[in-house]
């Protein structure tokens, strides 16, 4: 059974996603209250990991690729590291790009999501470095089948999902997503073009979110004036 998956981010008014280009805060009100609240109530959710895809994944690991010390056989069945009780750090990397060199990130055991037209080389690299990985189909777009693979390998029940934009719209069009938490910080940016929380990127006919429809769940206004936002993603009701 596979998890459920929380989308958690944070966002200004027009909803951006780089607080670096937003309106600073009013006055009287303190600076650094993005990142404080996006991680309290990411606290308050309960979950057992957090997704995020391989452009994020590599900015946090910094890792440099290596040659493996030997390439062992049968490297292509799910992999599991040593988690040792660590909540799971998921990583989205279809073409294996990611390079670790350990087994964490923030201290979370990280499991790396493939396409299984990844290298051997690439495989035994993660193995020394100690990171698990399941496979999501030849080209690694098979989200639905690595989430269940991940559920039932890992047991866990609640991940978040931190993504920026394409990969939030790609577990969207999957039908992957079972609950919207929104940080709406009391700022702008106004740029046509920067990323926002869904860019599920597709034939202008498209609708990544067909069929589905939000219940309200929670609204709690923040000092500062942030605003908390959860809804239950739910399929919209036919007819």
């Amino acid at each position: 059974m596979r998890p459920k998956i929380i989308c958690h981010m944070g966002s200004s008014i027009d909803g951006r996603l780089h607080p670096s280009r937003w309106t600073p805060p009013a006055a009287g009100i303190e600076q650094d209250l993005v990142h404080r609240y996006y991680d309290e109530t990411a606290a308050r959710l309960d979950a057992e990991g957090w997704i995020v895809g391989r452009t994020t994944m590599a900015e946090i690991a910094k890792g440099h690729p290596r040659k493996p010390d030997t390439v062992p056989g049968d490297l292509r069945q799910t992999h599991v590291g040593k988690r040792n009780g660590r909540d799971l750090a998921v990583a989205i990397d279809p073409h294996g790009k990611v390079h670790y060199g350990r087994d964490d990130a923030g201290g979370d055991h990280i499991v790396a999501v493939l396409g299984e037209g990844v290298t051997d080389d690439y495989l035994a690299e993660l193995r020394e470095d100690g990171v698990s990985y399941i496979f999501a189909g030849p080209d690694g777009r098979d989200l639905v089948g690595a989430m269940a693979t991940l559920g039932e390998t890992f047991g866990v029940r609640t991940l978040l999902l931190e993504g920026g934009g394409i990969i939030n719209g790609a577990f969207l069009k999957a039908g992957l997503i079972d609950e919207v938490s929104l940080l709406v910080s009391p700022a702008l940016d106004g740029l046509a073009g920067v990323p926002t929380i869904f860019e599920y990127h597709g034939e202008p006919d498209e609708r990544p979110a067909a069929g589905k429809a939000l219940r309200h769940r929670h609204t709690e206004t923040l000092e500062g004036g942030t605003v908390w936002l959860r809804y239950a993603v739910e399929d919209a009701p036919s007819g």
